[in-house]
């Protein structure tokens, strides 16, 4: 990987991490476009330690109130109540799906689920889900996130589950889910954020060995994309927050059905093969 490569896809880590647009899918179709070899997995999971370290920081009061209350809930009984305390339990129950799919997978998510006909299809097909989420949640009144319950948290970690899946989306599918379960969009969309951070850290720490070995991306681009979208990325939370606090799903809809499809017709046609840019 060039430097200059790993300047593009970290900018394009940091602008589609926290949008329900899917960052690997557009790593991995970006660098196909542009006749560059496949980033691969290890590359994405390294890169997106930059764009959560934005999130710890966003959300570092939050994260902090969460953590001290949850901490002190295991050895003071009073404080087991705490809304915050139970916050982190509930983040701890619905990483667990995400973590024991990726591991029971992991070969598979490296190398198969990165077809580009599959990519495109859960593009098209979550995009659709997520329209369908935003109508039904704009009908009912919206639950705040202090109504978060035990089997909400995991229906919110099956559905991060399914983002190990290039092309689904980690926000798109958990903001998705918290729609379809009643919360409103800036509630969804912060307990995604906060759900994330294990499931992102574990993988990234995972598949730091990976890196400078075999087909993987070196230690250098690799840093600098991880330092870029980590910038951009905190820019993009403080926009995509409130942005949705006003507007709808529905250009980012538009933009997923659109880019599937361009994808589709391209390997459809012979532009691209469905393994272009894969590294052996």
């Amino acid at each position: 990987m060039s430097w200059f490569e790993a300047v593009v896809l970290g900018l394009l880590q940091g602008l589609t991490e926290f949008l329900p647009i899917s960052s690997s899918a557009h790593l991995r179709v970006f660098s196909a476009l542009a006749g560059w070899d496949d980033p691969g997995a290890a590359f994405t999971a390294v890169t997106q330690l930059g764009t959560e370290a934005a999130v710890l920081i966003y959300f570092r009061k939050d994260i902090a109130a969460i953590v001290r209350a949850w901490t002190l809930s295991l050895v003071k009984k009073e404080h087991r109540g705490d809304p915050n305390a139970r916050m982190g339990w509930f983040v701890i129950a619905g990483s667990v799906p995400i973590c024991v799919l990726g591991v029971t997978f992991q070969h598979s998510i490296e190398t198969a689920l990165r077809d580009l006909r599959i990519i495109g299809t859960t593009l098209i097909v979550f995009g659709l889900v997520l329209a369908f989420a935003d109508r039904y949640a704009a009908a009912r009144r919206p639950r705040p996130i202090s109504e978060l319950t035990l089997p909400h948290a995991l229906g919110y970690g099956f559905a991060q589950s399914l983002a190990l899946i290039p092309g689904v989306s980690r926000s798109g599918g958990t903001i998705s889910a918290g729609l379809l379960l009643g919360y409103g969009r800036e509630a969804a969309a912060r307990f995604s954020f906060l759900l994330a951070i294990p499931a992102v850290l574990a993988s990234g720490a995972l598949e730091l060995f990976e890196i400078g070995e075999g087909p993987a991306p070196a230690w250098g681009p690799t840093l600098l994309a991880t330092a870029i979208a980590f910038v951009v990325g905190y820019a993009a939370i403080a926009w995509f927050l409130k942005y949705i606090s006003t507007h709808t799903f529905t250009p980012f809809v538009l933009y997923r059905v659109a880019l599937g499809l361009l994808i589709l017709g391209l390997v459809g046609f012979g532009v691209l093969g469905p393994d272009a840019g894969a590294v052996e």
